[in-house]
């Protein structure tokens, strides 16, 4: 009977250290995306101090907000939804440069 209610206990554990990791992935996504699609705007933008700071703030009032809920009441949940932050930068980094690529590729194309 003990050994099941620790079975249990473990398990949840794990099931919340992996929500950790998939809403510190989540997380990054957001942020990292958001900073994406802010850079490719900036261009065309009139007021381009203006829309890099209320992005920089919304992205990160997120974030931050974001990884406030993950924590609750366990400080050890941010050692796991950090590294799926990073995990996500990368990701990220990954598919703009090939979008970036194929952007360029279009463009020599047609020129």
């Amino acid at each position: 009977m003990i050994i099941g209610m620790r079975m249990g206990i473990i398990m949840n554990e794990v099931i919340s250290l992996l929500f950790s990791l998939f809403a510190g992935v989540l997380l990054g996504l957001f942020f990292f995306a958001g900073l994406w699609w802010t850079v490719r705007k900036i261009e065309s933008s009139q007021h381009v101090a203006l829309l890099f700071l209320s992005s920089l703030l919304l992205r990160t009032a997120i974030v931050v907000s974001g990884f406030y809920y993950i924590l609750g009441d366990h400080w050890w949940h941010l050692f796991v939804g950090l590294p799926g932050f990073f995990i996500a930068r990368s990701f990220v980094i990954r598919l703009t440069r090939l979008a970036d690529q194929a952007e360029n590729s279009l463009k020599a194309g047609s020129a």
